[in-house]
C-alpha cells in the first residue's frame, strides 16, 4: 500500500494529502483519500451528534412535549450552524486543535478545555456504549450489558486496525447511510401530523429551556462540537487554501445531521400523536415497534447499535485529540484509544445504571461546557489573526457565532440549578 493510504489511516495527527502534489502520477489516487477523509470527518461530525443520546432525548421529550419538541429542534439546528461553521473555519484555517488554540489564547486555557472535554466525554461514552447494548437488545434480545460489552469490543477492534483512520471513515459513512434510510422507512410509515409539526416549529405551544439545552449539549456540545474538524485537521485539509472545501464539508456536514434530526422527531411523533402510551424501559424501540411492527423493533436496534457504535468511536478518539499532541505516534495514540474505551465499558458494566439517564444527564452536562470551548474559537477569530494565517475573518460569521455563543451561555445559566433533576 502506498504512503498515501497509510497517511490515510493515520489518526495520531500525521498529515494525510489535502492537494494533488504527492507522488508523480498518483493525482487520482490522492483525490480519493483527500474525499474519503473529508466523506469520514463530515459523517463523523453528524454521526457523533445523532447518538444514542439524541435518540433516548427525541423519545422522552417528544412523549413530554409533543409537537412543541419540534421548536426545540430548531433551536439545535440553527445553534448548530452557527457553531459548526465558526469551529470548522477556524480550526481548519489555523491547522490547529481547539485545545491547541485555548493554550495560545492563555496559557493553561487549552488543558482546562482538555478536561472538560475528557471528562464530557467519559460521561457521554458511559451512555454511548449503553446506548448499543439497548440497540442489540432490540435487534437481537441479547441483554443490554452483554451487548455494551460486545460493541465496545468491536470499537476497540476498529482502533486496533493498521488503518485505523481509514476504517473509521468508512465505518461511521456506511452506518450512518444506513441510520439515515431507516429513519426514512419508519417516518414515512408512522405518518406523523406534519401540519401540527411545522406550527409548532415557530409558534410552539410550550418552551422548556432545560430540554433545548439538553439537545443542544446532546446534539453540539462537548467533544461533539469538534469531532468533524478535528478529523479534517488530521487529515492535513487545513489553512487559507482550503477555506472552500472546510466550509463545503461543514455545510454537508450540518445537512446530514439536520435531516436526521427531523426525520427521526417526525418518526417519534407519528407515533406519539396515534395516542399510544409508549414502554418506560424503553420507549424509542416501544415507538418503532407501533410504527412498522416487529420489523419496526429490528430497524430501531440497527439505528440505536449504529449510532451508539459511531458516537463511541467519534467520542473516544475526539476526547483523546484533546489530551495528546498532533505528532504522537499513530499507535500510541490508537493504544490510548482502546484504553479510553475500556475504562468507559467497565465504569458500564458496574454502575449498571439506566442508560436513559445517562445519556439525558451526558447531554445536560455538555451543554454546560459548551460555552467555554466555543468562547475561544470566537477569540481566535476576532483577536488572533496571527493564528489564522493573516486570514481576513468574516464579519458576518463572527456576529452570528456571538450571538448563539450569548444563547449557549444563558441557555447553560437557566439548566444549572435543574442538573442534579435529572439523575433523581
Amino acid at each position: 500500500m502506498s504512503n498515501t493510504d497509510e497517511h490515510a489511516g493515520d489518526m495520531s495527527g500525521a498529515n494525510e494529502p489535502a492537494t494533488d502534489q504527492t507522488a508523480a502520477g498518483a493525482p487520482a489516487a490522492t483525490r480519493a483519500v483527500t474525499f474519503s477523509a473529508s466523506l469520514g470527518a463530515m459523517f463523523l461530525m453528524a454521526t457523533s451528534a445523532i447518538g444514542p443520546g439524541f435518540i433516548t432525548q427525541t423519545t422522552n421529550f417528544t412523549v413530554d412535549l409533543g409537537a412543541a419538541f419540534a421548536f426545540a429542534i430548531l433551536v439545535s439546528i440553527l445553534v448548530d450552524i452557527a457553531i459548526q461553521l465558526n469551529v470548522w473555519r477556524v480550526l481548519g484555517v489555523s491547522g490547529k486543535r481547539a485545545n491547541e488554540l485555548g493554550n495560545e489564547v492563555l496559557p493553561g486555557l487549552g488543558w482546562v478545555m482538555a478536561a472538560f472535554v475528557f471528562v464530557g466525554g467519559l460521561i457521554f461514552n458511559i451512555g454511548n456504549i449503553g446506548g448499543t447494548g439497548l440497540g442489540l437488545n432490540a435487534m437481537l434480545g441479547l441483554s443490554p450489558l452483554i451487548g455494551g460489552g460486545v460493541s465496545a469490543l468491536i470499537a476497540i477492534f476498529i482502533f486496533l486496525s493498521k488503518r485505523a483512520g481509514m476504517a473509521l471513515d468508512r465505518i461511521v459513512v456506511g452506518l450512518g447511510a444506513i441510520m439515515i434510510l431507516l429513519m426514512i422507512y419508519v417516518a414515512i410509515v408512522s405518518s406523523p401530523p406534519l401540519g401540527e409539526a411545522l406550527q409548532n416549529t415557530v409558534m410552539p405551544d410550550e418552551v422548556d429551556f432545560l430540554v433545548i439545552t439538553t439537545l443542544i449539549g446532546g446534539t453540539v456540545g462537548g467533544y461533539i462540537t469538534f469531532a468533524g474538524a478535528h478529523r479534517m485537521i488530521d487529515s492535513g485539509q487545513t489553512g487559507v487554501e482550503n477555506v472552500g472545501t472546510i466550509t463545503k464539508v461543514s455545510i454537508s456536514g450540518i445537512i446530514v445531521t439536520g435531516v436526521m434530526r427531523v426525520l427521526l422527531f417526525l418518526a417519534i411523533l407519528g407515533v406519539v400523536a396515534s395516542g399510544v402510551t409508549l414502554a418506560g424501559n424503553n420507549m424509542a424501540a416501544d415507538a418503532f415497534r407501533h410504527a412498522a411492527g416487529d420489523i419496526g423493533v429490528r430497524f430501531f436496534g440497527v439505528v440505536l447499535w449504529a449510532a451508539g457504535l459511531t458516537s463511541v468511536v467519534g467520542a473516544s478518539y475526539t476526547s483523546l485529540t484533546f489530551v495528546t499532541p498532533q505528532s504522537m505516534k499513530k499507535s500510541t495514540f490508537n493504544w490510548l484509544v482502546v484504553g479510553f474505551i475500556i475504562v468507559c465499558a467497565t465504569i458500564y458494566l458496574v454502575v449498571n445504571k439506566a442508560p436513559q439517564k445517562l445519556l439525558i444527564f451526558a447531554g445536560a452536562f455538555n451543554g454546560l461546557i459548551l460555552p467555554i470551548g466555543f468562547a475561544v474559537v470566537l477569540w481566535v477569530a476576532w483577536r488572533r489573526r496571527d493564528l489564522m494565517q493573516n486570514y481576513k475573518y468574516p464579519a458576518w460569521l463572527l456576529v452570528l457565532g456571538v450571538i448563539t455563543w450569548l444563547l449557549t451561555l444563558y441557555l447553560s445559566w437557566s439548566s444549572l440549578s435543574k442538573l442534579p433533576e435529572i439523575w433523581v
